[in-house]
């Protein structure tokens, strides 16, 4: 999972559009050729501007890159605009069209990339069973082939960036902290929203809304029909909790490290599914397997992405086995996962259970799994003793 590990802070298109790259965003870097500067080694100048030209005119063209080519078409009418404006043509992403917001990568021939989408293409070629390439120039672009641009990625925080509370402009490397602890337009709570106050509003309206709030005053019973119903937000979480403490007390506990292989079924269209190789906990030997999208027939063109497992018993018992079991992340992933115990009786005649979903946090962290080369997970299994 290496360089995989800011991909969530990446604006990809798993966020916000479907999960195929189509063909025609590949031109992305076509208004720094407008602009008279060269985006890569793939686009001469002429062709850039021909090719925005052509997208400011094109209804099917991506609305994002309409506009980028009707800007660049405007800049160079007047002569040149401002050097912020040619610089973001220059160093977005090619193919969101956005300036990253975190790691940037290369192919070979120097395109760029923002985090979010370098690990979507490199997913969306392991679903297809492609080599994942360059949207710009079609180089093939992997893990090993591409690197990050630390030069890009120091010029863009220092980039203006317009807050969107107060509309200041500050360079993007302190617009975060200025949205966050110091923009007076800032949008924050009622410090007595833990016991039901709905007010949000901006940061500079706070005192005086603390100082007319009624919650305070509210008189015991109301205020506790407000924390009984707060209340029941925490329970599951806080079931989960003790379920684990109970686990961790049974005699018999095992653990290992599995890892995911990808497989191809053999269907006239393949499906992509995980299996690991044999492996021995709890003296029984389990296999397991996973699925993307519960087998989808074209999980590509969905921009959701989930994963699912099975937990299957290979070896022979005397008497049935009753067993908890969870998945978590393993010791050097960053993939987040929010732990959920499952249980099942195993037989010889029910030696599989059901797919039940991965626990990942969203489409991004599946992205960041179906990514990467093998998925290695944690898994923990508790033996019930009757």
């Amino acid at each position: 999972m290496s360089g995989a590990e800011e991909a969530g802070g990446g604006g990809g298109p798993a966020a916000g559009q479907a999960g195929a790259v189509p063909a025609g965003v590949g031109a992305a870097a076509g208004p720094a050729a407008a602009l008279g500067e060269a985006a890569g080694p793939g686009l001469p100048d002429e062709a850039g501007a021909r090719q925005l030209q052509d997208a400011a005119g094109d209804p099917d063209a991506p609305p994002k890159k309409r506009l980028r080519a009707a800007e660049a078409e405007a800049a160079a009418a007047a002569g040149s605009g401002k050097l912020e404006e040619r610089l973001y043509s220059v160093l977005c992403c090619t193919v969101c069209l956005d300036l990253p917001k975190a790691s940037v990568y290369q192919c070979t021939n120097g395109h760029l990339m923002c985090a979010g989408c370098f690990i979507h293409l490199l997913a969306d070629a392991r679903l297809k069973e492609e080599q994942a390439t360059c949207p710009n120039c079609r180089c093939e672009i992997s893990k090993s082939l591409c690197c990050r641009n630390l030069a890009v990625e120091k010029a863009v925080s220092e980039l203006p960036a317009e807050c969107g509370f107060c509309l200041r402009q500050f360079p993007r490397s302190l617009l975060e902290r200025h949205q966050k602890e110091e923009c007076q337009d800032r949008v924050t709570q009622c410090k007595y929203k833990r016991i039901g106050c709905p007010w949000h509003g901006p940061f500079h309206e706070l005192t005086v809304h603390e100082a007319a709030c009624a919650h305070p005053t509210k008189t015991g019973s109301e205020l506790m029909e407000i924390l009984d119903e707060m209340d029941q937000s925490h329970r599951k979480e806080m079931q989960l909790y003790n379920s684990i403490f109970s686990l961790l007390s049974f005699e018999k506990i095992g653990y290992t490290e599995v890892q995911f292989r990808p497989y191809r079924t053999d269907d006239f269209i393949t499906r992509l599914y995980y299996e690991t190789p044999r492996f021995t906990v709890l003296n029984q030997t389990w296999v397991l397997k996973a699925r993307v999208n519960d087998s989808e027939r074209n999980p590509n063109l969905s921009c959701r992405r989930t994963l699912s497992f099975q937990l299957l018993l290979k070896s022979k018992v005397t008497a049935p086995l009753e067993c908890s079991f969870l998945l978590l992340k393993g010791p050097y992933d960053d993939v987040r996962i929010s732990p959920v115990i499952y249980h099942f009786v195993f037989t010889n005649e029910s030696n599989e259970t059901d797919y039940v979903p991965l626990p990942i946090i969203d489409s991004v962290e599946c992205n960041k799994l179906l990514a990467a080369k093998n998925i290695n997970l944690r898994l923990f299994l508790f033996q019930i003793q009757k």
